[in-house]
């Protein structure tokens, strides 16, 4: 299974409006990539900025999945990747 980078920030908007009681259309997310740092997204909630470390956007994945999907995955089964743009591959 595959997640596109929509549907990383889209479970990224859902964990984080669920975590501060807001709605998901109040979060904006920007996904990013450094050769140094890895993956990270940027968080625009309540009018302040937040930074999410890879673990953090696993855990958003891992419950996304499992809210929204039916489907039950650890972190460990989920990859990120950039290609064209950020992907996260979720092996069985």
């Amino acid at each position: 299974m595959r997640l596109n980078e929509q549907d990383i920030i889209n479970a990224i908007c859902l964990h984080t409006a669920e975590r501060k009681g807001i709605q998901p259309t109040q979060v904006e997310v920007q996904l990013e990539y450094d050769d140094d740092l890895g993956f990270s997204a940027e968080v625009m909630a309540e009018g302040r900025s937040q930074i999410l470390i890879a673990a953090n956007m696993l855990e958003a994945i891992e419950r996304y999945l499992f809210q929204h999907q039916g489907v039950r995955v650890f972190r460990d089964q989920i990859h990120l990747r950039l290609e064209d743009e950020i992907v996260a591959d979720i092996s069985h």
